[in-house]
């Protein structure tokens, strides 16, 4: 049987691209341990300036950033075109060829590659891709819109308050409503970010002000919300309308609150798998992450994070719906602790998206 041809898109234009990078090595190597060898893997990278490149490289020089240099770099485009099923590439000599795939793994972090903008296109190509669609996608990326889903389906969120870069003209109004509503200290955070790149913490107005002004330079659309004192938690949610939940992990960060900096950088920060807290916690979580899961329409595979305090309430804070697979990530950590390999993950997630585009891989 002829192998199945899965595209690894990485790289991107977001200021997640050197993560991405690092969780494709990963990914590639997953695929390519899967026992049977089903697959062929194609590398496509995207530049920090968006050019997509056909890569025939190590994977080694994916991880070191050393690939966008390579020699034999073929530049390509994915065609929306159902017909090409899948890239056109342009050759030495100037003339285009086809390149088909049968599945797309999305391995991109951030605008761009996880808010729907590039599940847009892959639905036009009429490719079966790995994670969540386009609408789903679009849904968990921004913060704003997150809060109101979940908070119309029960499930319980931080207090937030939106404003939009047109509304800054108002900005002590809007201020004071937050200060009225929230109270201090409160967080403000850029909608439609990942990786905890722009947030900050605010004690007083002063700082409100510089953190919001802050924000607006990652998005047009920023949210404020209250300090929620508990411990951090994340579930690694996979599947499509049969999804499951794993058992759930806890993050103890080196620094304030998990930021950027806390989750790829600082060696400080501690995971747990499973968390240190009751079994009836472990299971609240999990119950909830499905549910959520299900009622912004995700598929193949999300991590869900969560506050839990100390009076056992659970707050949703975020849903990631391409989650980091880094060796420290903690979606292919809590998969494998319900034992999981990660090749036996790449492989349920590849399957997932065939299964949802009705395609026989067997």
């Amino acid at each position: 049987m002829a192998k199945i041809k899965v595209a690894v898109i990485f790289g991107g234009k977001s200021n997640e691209h050197d993560v991405s990078v690092v969780s494709a090595a990963h990914v590639i190597k997953s695929i390519r341990q899967v026992s049977d060898e089903r697959y062929e893997v194609v590398c496509i990278g995207i530049t920090k300036k968006g050019h997509w490149l056909k890569y025939i490289g190590s994977v080694e020089d994916i991880e070191n950033g050393r690939w966008e240099t390579h020699p034999d770099n073929t530049p390509c485009i994915l065609s929306p075109d159902p017909v090409h099923k899948g890239f056109i590439t342009l050759d030495e000599d100037g003339t285009y060829s086809r390149l088909r795939v049968d599945c797309i793994f999305p391995v991109l972090h951030g605008k761009n590659g996880e808010d729907g903008t590039i599940q847009g296109i892959f639905e036009m190509s009429e490719l079966p891709f790995v994670g969540c669609d386009l609408l789903s996608s679009a849904n968990c990326m921004d913060k704003d819109l997150t809060h109101t889903v979940l908070e119309a389906s029960g499930i319980r969120t931080a207090k937030w308050v939106r404003i939009l870069l047109s509304e800054m003209n108002r900005l002590d109004e809007k201020c004071k409503e937050m200060e009225e509503k929230l109270g201090f200290p409160m967080y403000v955070k850029p909608a439609n970010c990942g990786s905890s790149v722009g947030i900050s913490k605010c004690r007083n107005a002063d700082e409100l002000r510089a953190g919001i002004k802050a924000a607006f330079i990652h998005d047009r659309k920023v949210i404020v919300e209250e300090e929620i004192k508990g411990i951090e938690c994340e579930c690694a949610v996979m599947g499509n309308e049969d999804a499951f939940a794993s058992t759930v992990g806890e993050i103890s960060a080196a620094n304030e609150f998990y930021d950027y900096d806390a989750k790829y950088n600082d060696q400080g920060s501690k995971t747990y798998i499973p968390a240190r807290i009751s079994e009836e916690s472990i299971e609240e979580i999990r119950r909830i992450a499905v549910k959520a899961y299900h009622a912004m329409g995700c598929g193949g595979l999300s991590r869900v994070d969560f506050f839990l305090c100390e009076d056992g309430t659970v707050i949703l804070n975020e849903i990631n719906t391409l989650p980091g697979h880094t060796k420290i990530s903690m979606f292919p950590q809590l998969m494998e602790h319900e034992g999981i390999s990660c090749p036996e993950q790449e492989d349920r997630l590849i399957k997932l998206a065939l299964d949802r585009s009705e395609v026989d891989y067997e």
